[in-house]
């Protein structure tokens, strides 16, 4: 008997190994029979809903996953990622009203010039859709040379370069560069050319969270978002395409790559010492560069000059510039400044001479 229950037992284990969930020991009856089966039909009715639920909760897991993937990448059009980065933030819903840093950046502006008279000949929605169009040029460079795009001013950009200098001036130059490519199709399609002034400068500045319960912004706080936007204004006064701050030109690692030359000294609003402001070249074309290159001694001669109130002997020097160069607008603006020195003489006040010399070190006079 042992060996027959033994022998039973075994048959059962190969049984349930082989897929086997229930079994009938004889002799069989039919109401049991009939009851197990409907029990095990009424089992895989059962298997099989909660298969059909777990997928459609995997589907929507998945749909929401990739709800949320979308919603942060939206997200992160109006808030960058880097944004959250500087505020030690994994997720925008960690941001608090007042979070904030310190940190030295390089701040560049860009703006494009006459824009208003274009933009009198075209539609408002010819309009929006040029605009788009140069940003979408102009926007992705700032990104490639690690920049942060703070703000879109109308036709203008506010980016900050947390890294390096370089970053900046580089990416100043590859915009303007971008621009000539434009230009070039522009002038294809028969329609005027572009152009943009760019100002950088380097400072301290408080990045943040701003506003109030209901209504908060990221932005960049700092006496030095100001200069930087003088300095892109600056572009405008002496006709060049980009200027960069002394402060800025001295963090470059590589400044001496970068063609530049002095332009003028702007005196900030409650700081002693003057800012001075150099134009980049770089970014011209290559005829341009050339023609300033040359003629960089006598402009910087007649700078020096300038300083001292020699303003005959400067206005000799910016008269040699433009016999090379007549499109140097700079140097015809010094040209015409000293001529009204002449006539109507120097202010009382004036420093400029001095406080510039102390601080480029011309030694030209």
């Amino acid at each position: 008997l042992g060996d027959v229950y033994k022998r039973q037992t075994e048959d059962k284990i190969k049984a349930f190994a082989v897929g086997g969930v229930d079994f009938v020991t004889k002799p069989f009856q039919l109401e049991e029979v009939l009851a197990r089966v409907e029990t095990h039909l009424a089992l895989r009715r059962l298997q099989k809903e909660l298969q059909r639920a777990n997928d459609e909760l995997e589907r929507r897991v998945q749909e929401r996953t990739a709800e949320l993937v979308r919603l942060n990448a939206a997200l992160e059009r109006f808030v960058p990622h880097e944004f959250l980065g500087f505020l030690h933030k994994s997720s925008i819903t960690e941001v608090q009203l007042g979070d904030g840093v310190q940190q030295e950046m390089t701040i560049l502006f860009s703006d494009m010039r006459d824009f208003t008279p274009r933009s009198e000949r075209m539609s408002p929605q010819e309009n929006f859709d040029f605009m788009n169009d140069h940003l979408g040029r102009v926007s992705p460079i700032i990104r490639q040379h690690r920049g942060l795009i703070d703000k879109y001013l109308g036709d203008g950009i506010m980016a900050l370069f947390p890294e390096a200098a370089d970053d900046a001036i580089q990416a100043a130059i590859a915009m303007q560069r971008a621009v000539a490519h434009h230009n070039a199709q522009l002038d294809g399609q028969g329609s005027p050319p572009i152009h943009i002034g760019v100002g950088l400068h380097t400072g301290t500045l408080m990045l943040g969270i701003i506003g109030e319960e209901r209504r908060v912004q990221g932005t960049v706080i700092s006496d030095a978002v100001n200069l930087t936007s003088r300095m892109e204004e600056l572009t405008k006064v002496y006709g060049v395409s980009i200027v960069a701050s002394g402060q800025t030109l001295s963090r470059a690692q590589n400044a001496e790559m970068y063609h530049s030359r002095f332009l003028d000294h702007i005196q900030v609003r409650g700081k002693q010492e003057p800012v001075s402001v150099f134009e980049i070249l770089d970014g011209d074309d290559e005829r341009d560069i050339e023609l300033k290159l040359r003629t960089r001694p006598a402009f910087e001669k007649g700078l020096c000059l300038y300083q001292r109130q020699r303003f005959a002997e400067a206005s000799v020097h910016f008269s040699r510039v433009l016999e090379q160069n007549p499109g140097d607008k700079a140097a015809r603006l010094y040209l015409q400044r000293a001529a009204y020195y002449m006539v109507h003489g120097a202010p009382p006040e004036w420093t400029y001479g001095e406080r510039l010399a102390q601080e480029q070190e011309l030694s030209c006079c």
